[in-house]
């Protein structure tokens, strides 16, 4: 029999579960809720402090609890063949989870990441959290006399958007979800995960609730990048499912959590392709269309691919994606999909630029700026570009970064243009930092041109930011063309290399450099 045993979030207890665990007892499933203590379960004693491990301590308990039971019906029977635990940890809950399972590796069938972080040996669930604000507010409360002992505060209802997407989430739910909330003991977010290796061999599932950005698609390309830490993920022990739903799927839509966790555990799912497998990373596939290379002049961080018209040339930046860890190899301006469009420029007669920026983490937003717009004063510097016929080009994740762009475009900036761009701050990514969302931004555009291509296949978070910056160019009149891939799907020059794919790429190189060469 497979007994699900559920650990909740941030704030919350055993209470969330209620619809899914029905569901899944009806199915024939055990289930059993952890009450965390101070989140639902045992107070802490006088003198104790509630850390992550009296979280860990909460799970083990459980756990026991199940062995003892299918010890007790089996008899002389391996209680194994009467319990298959499967382990679910909602976003803060994974840490507890993994703590446990850490110490029961060899009872546990499979841990499940529900739209939760990875966690690592020896750091704390704070720095998980990925709104700046929250983790500094953590630290001075800390640092204010209660130390680990302190609690944070709940959110209040129109602040769970901090912690994940509230998308699905039934008004009434949500408000249940305000008035059951209870205070965080920061000593659960500041003491360090602490595992041994032993639940290496135990498979896993992630559940990726895709109303917050993550699909299995960006799962892969971050794969396709060869981070180190990310290598398991491809492990074909571990498996992932999408739900189109926010960070609550236990709120929003416990009938489907409920099938995937049942499917999770008897091992289905999607399984991620290792990098460098066949046909190698999404990144470094050939460019969809076959233009001629261009001379190349190296400066600084970027890269000029020069026309042979002489000069001075307008100019388009293009702007890569990200977040990219920064050990990559080659770097984003090396990558076939960027100089594949630099050297189409080129062959227009306009200089094609290709940039490496610092956005390494959605921390990294203000300094990836700076070096593009530091880019953007050496490309005008020099003297085979003409400085007033310039164009930028952002890509996926640097869409945020087209902000100031818009807020006031300067009068050199002939036309912006981004394809498949978050166009909006994804729910818990506070670490971006203020002042960037081109969704409202846009509202100051005036009449510069701005070229937007749009993947009809798009996660449906980042469609989401997509469609609130549409709206609000309607409504603030902005000069904005839609190039649609019905078919296209997020970086589609790589993942979709069709007819319609580079018909999109030849409409889009037209209407931009149309623009700037007027």
């Amino acid at each position: 029999m497979t007994v699900f045993i559920l650990v909740s979030g941030m704030f919350t207890g055993p209470h969330v579960w209620h619809d899914t665990a029905a569901r899944l007892t009806a199915a024939g499933s055990g289930v059993r809720t952890v009450p965390l203590g101070g989140l639902g379960g045992t107070p802490a004693a006088p003198g104790r402090v509630i850390d992550l491990e009296s979280h860990v301590a909460d799970v083990v308990a459980v756990i026991d609890s199940v062995l003892r039971e299918a010890h007790a019906e089996a008899g002389p029977v391996p209680p194994a063949a009467h319990a298959e635990i499967v382990l679910v940890g909602h976003d803060y809950g994974i840490h507890p989870v993994l703590g446990a399972a850490d110490r029961r590796a060899a009872s546990i069938a499979r841990i499940v990441y529900l739209d939760s972080g990875l966690p690592r040996d020896g750091v704390p669930a704070l720095a998980a959290v990925a709104d700046r604000q929250v983790r500094e507010e953590v630290m001075r409360r800390s640092a204010g006399g209660g130390g680990a002992a302190a609690e944070l505060p709940p959110p209040a209802r129109e602040e769970w958007g901090l912690w994940g997407s509230v998308a699905g989430v039934p008004d009434a739910a949500l408000d249940r979800l305000t008035e059951s909330a209870v205070p965080q003991p920061l000593g659960t977010l500041l003491q360090p995960l602490s595992l041994t290796g032993a639940l290496a061999p135990v498979p896993s599932t992630g559940v990726l609730c895709t109303a917050g950005g993550a699909g299995i698609a960006l799962v892969q390309s971050r794969v396709d990048l060869g981070e180190p830490s990310l290598r398991e993920w491809a492990d074909p022990r571990m498996t992932f499912f999408e739900l189109p739903t926010g960070h609550w799927p236990m709120l929003s839509c416990p009938d489907e959590l409920a099938r995937t966790l049942i499917g999770a555990a008897a091992g289905e799912g999607h399984r991620l392709t290792p990098a460098n497998a066949s046909g190698g990373p999404a990144h470094l596939r050939p460019f969809l269309l076959d233009v001629p290379a261009a001379p190349v002049e190296r400066v600084a961080h970027v890269d000029l691919h020069l026309p042979s018209a002489p000069g001075p040339r307008p100019a388009v930046l293009f702007v890569h994606g990200g977040p990219v860890p920064a050990a990559v190899r080659p770097t984003p301006r090396e990558w076939p999909g960027m100089t594949g469009y630099a050297r189409y420029a080129a062959a227009q007669g306009v200089v094609g630029v290709t940039v490496d920026h610092r956005l390494h983490d959605v921390a990294d937003y203000g300094r990836a700026s700076a070096d593009v717009a530091a880019a953007v004063d050496l490309v005008r510097s020099d003297p085979r570009v003409d400085a007033d016929r310039i164009a930028l080009w952002f890509f996926s994740g640097s869409g945020l970064m087209s902000t100031g762009w818009l807020a006031a475009p300067p009068a050199w900036l002939r036309c912006l243009a981004a394809n498949y761009p978050v166009m909006a701050p994804l729910p818990g990514w506070g670490g971006v930092g203020s002042g960037l969302y081109p969704a409202e931004a846009v509202a100051h555009a005036g009449d510069l041109p701005v070229v937007l291509v749009r993947a009809g296949l798009e996660s449906r978070g980042i469609a989401a930011t997509v469609e609130e910056f549409l709206d609000s160019a309607e409504r603030h009149g902005a000069n904005v063309e839609v190039v649609d891939v019905p078919e296209g799907h997020h970086s589609f020059e790589a993942v979709d290399p069709t007819d319609a794919s580079r018909e999109a790429v030849h409409r889009a190189m037209r209407a931009v450099l149309g623009r700037l060469t007027a």
